[in-house]
């Protein structure tokens, strides 16, 4: 039996009887309940005479309905400087962008498992594949389906982010953000996170990446042809003024770490984007 959200369960039944102290008739109208407790007789000049007294159950105690109030999440400002080493117990927000191929995923989800502080990792092409029927996969060929999907997710990703942030929990976001498309690109990332995203650019070597689409598979798997057109493109970060992290030598521990550096810098000295 469904109750509604917020409602108190009724206490559970006991052994050969029907519920105690909450009516079946209440919950669905118009359907006759079991018999209810026998009526009771005043008391006898004796002492008395009838059943013992049946008590309907307080409200129980707030203490004990398990909700917890949520702040809703807001603009994400710029974190203030950690007093350690690396990003310590900052909370912030993070945006990791590369081609296909560039260990984003891999990286972002180690560098969140390793923080001492709450923290989520949320990929936007894990959000995108929410989608199960009518998916407009991009391989399939770029249309107003697949760029409207492509926005929905990254505004779903923003909510999330902003969400987390606004609950003391930090989230790193990783997706393939092209440089030669600022307003639906970084701008809109920016428009759904807020003034305190900090970007890093994750960009190894070509011959790297498509080692790495190499493995891939399912419709995350590119031809080598996009994955150059790609990466190519990606090339377009140099001089943005963004931190770029090659890792073409790096194994996933390293980049990690690197990563940490580059990001307590970025809370120290934000770059201009």
């Amino acid at each position: 039996m469904q109750h509604a959200v917020g409602a108190p369960l009724p206490p559970p039944q006991g052994p050969g009887s029907g519920p105690v102290g909450w009516s079946h008739q209440a919950q669905h109208p118009g359907h006759p309940g079991p018999p209810g407790p026998p009526p009771i007789t005043p008391p006898a000049p004796g002492g008395w005479s009838g059943p013992a007294p049946h008590h309907a159950p307080g409200p129980p105690l707030r203490e004990t309905t398990g909700h917890v109030q949520l702040p809703p999440g807001g603009p994400v400002p710029l974190p203030a400087p950690p007093a350690e080493p690396g990003t310590g117990s900052a909370t912030l927000a993070v945006l990791l962008i590369g081609p296909a191929g560039a260990g984003k995923t891999t990286v972002a989800k180690l560098w969140a498992s390793r923080r001492r502080v709450p923290t989520a990792h949320v990929s936007l092409d894990d959000v995108r594949e929410w989608v199960c029927s009518g998916f407009a996969d991009p391989q399939a060929g770029w249309n107003d389906h697949s760029e409207a999907q492509y926005r929905l997710a990254r505004r779903t990703c923003g909510f999330a982010a902003r969400n987390f942030l606004a609950n003391g929990i930090s989230c790193i976001l990783d997706d393939a953000v092209f440089p030669d498309r600022p307003v639906v690109g970084l701008g809109g990332w920016k428009r759904h996170v807020g003034p305190g995203l900090l970007p890093v650019v994750l960009l190894p070597g070509l011959e790297i990446v498509l080692e790495r689409n190499a493995a891939r598979s399912g419709n995350r798997r590119l031809s080598d042809e996009e994955v150059a057109r790609i990466h190519g493109r990606m090339a377009g970060w140099y001089g943005s003024g963004l931190p770029i992290i090659d890792n073409s030598t790096y194994d996933v521990e390293t980049t990690a770490r690197v990563l940490d550096d580059i990001l307590a810098r970025s809370i120290a000295s934000p770059p201009t984007w």
